[in-house]
C-alpha cells in the first residue's frame, strides 16, 4: 500500500483523530511573521483542519493535498476550493505570504526534499516564511504502509544551507497531541530574503 492509499482509505479515522487537537501553539509562531489578510498555502492540508482555522482568523487560504478522500473532507470542512496535487507538483511564483507544510513533507522522499523546498520558496514571496514539521529521528522507514523521512536537527542544517536566501527564525520540538502518542516532532520555521 501506497502512502496516498493508506490517506484514501482512511480519510475518516485520519480526520478524525486529528481534527480537535489544538494547535494553537504551532499557529501562533507562524502567524505572528505574516501581514493582516496574509495569502497562506496550505501545503498537503489533509482534513482541512488548519485552512479552516486559518480562514477563520481572516487569511485568505488556499489548500492542496495529494489524497483525493482528504481533498474532498477538507472542501466540505473549509468551502474553498482544494486543489489536488503533491508538494511536487507546487508551480507558483511569489503568490503566498506563508505556506503552512504541517505533518505533510515527511512523507516526501528524502532525496527530493530540497526539490520540494526549492518550488515551495519559488512559490512564497519576499519575507514570506514556511513552517513544516517533521516526526523527529534521522531514518527513512515505512509504518502501516507509509512511507516517512524523518529530520532531526543536524539534517535541517544541511537542508538549510542548500538555500542562500533563507533563514531559520525558531526551530522547536514538541510531543505529539493525540492521547495514546508519545512521539516528538521537529518544528522548523523559515523566512525568504531577497
Amino acid at each position: 500500500m501506497k502512502t496516498m492509499d493508506y490517506y484514501n482509505i482512511y480519510a475518516e479515522e485520519f480526520a478524525e483523530s486529528t481534527f480537535n487537537l489544538d494547535m494553537e501553539s504551532l499557529y501562533q509562531p507562524f502567524l505572528e511573521h505574516l501581514p493582516n489578510a496574509a495569502k497562506i498555502l496550505d501545503l498537503g492540508c489533509g482534513s482541512g483542519r488548519d485552512s479552516f482555522a486559518f480562514k477563520k482568523q481572516g487569511y485568505e487560504v488556499e489548500a492542496s493535498d495529494y489524497a483525493e478522500e482528504l481533498v474532498n473532507k477538507a472542501h466540505e470542512l473549509t468551502g474553498i476550493n482544494v486543489r489536488h496535487y503533491s508538494f511536487y507538483d507546487l508551480d507558483e511564483v511569489e503568490r503566498y505570504d506563508g505556506i503552512w507544510a504541517c505533518a505533510s513533507l515527511l512523507h516526501c522522499e528524502r532525496d527530493r526534499l530540497a526539490e520540494v523546498l526549492q518550488k515551495m520558496l519559488c512559490a512564497l514571496k519576499t519575507n514570506g516564511v514556511i513552517y513544516m514539521s517533521f516526526k523527529y529521528g534521522d531514518s527513512d522507514r515505512e509504518k502501516d504502509g507509509r512511507e516517512f523521512t524523518d529530520l532531526n536537527e543536524i539534517q535541517a542544517e544541511a537542508l538549510l544551507r542548500q538555500f542562500n536566501n533563507v533563514s531559520s527564525i525558531k526551530q522547536w520540538l514538541t510531543v505529539d497531541q493525540r492521547p495514546d502518542r508519545q512521539e516528538q516532532w521537529l518544528n522548523l520555521l523559515w523566512k525568504k530574503y531577497a
